[in-house]
């Protein structure tokens, strides 16, 4: 089955994208992996797979305060179509004012 069942038989454009998930909410208090795991799971229904990374320290400003804390970077072959679908999702799921994704390869061969 695989990851072909997500794409047509018409040619698509997948591309390899990292999308960094949050570890904490708004207020600093953890997420359970329990709730990191419907986000996979949804992720895993649009594109047919997900690899998720060891956590991270990243650090950002909004409206001129920094912040410093851990994000999940997690890497998904998909269109750009599928990206979209994922981040509004992660966006709303995760009640996060903006959230990150970042263009690792034009080109991905999947080879079945």
């Amino acid at each position: 089955m695989g990851l072909s069942k997500h794409l047509s038989k018409r040619k698509v454009m997948i591309q390899l994208w990292k999308i960094l998930v949050p570890t904490v909410d708004n207020s600093g208090k953890p997420f359970k992996t329990r709730f990191h795991r419907v986000w996979d799971k949804q992720v895993y229904s649009i594109t047919g797979g997900l690899t998720i990374e060891r956590p991270i320290i990243g650090k950002w400003s909004h409206f001129g305060v920094v912040y410093s804390e851990r994000n999940i970077p997690v890497l998904v072959a998909c269109t750009k179509e599928q990206l979209e679908e994922i981040l509004k999702f992660t966006k709303k799921y995760y009640n996060q004012v903006a959230v990150m994704a970042f263009l690792v390869s034009n080109e991905v061969i999947i080879y079945e």
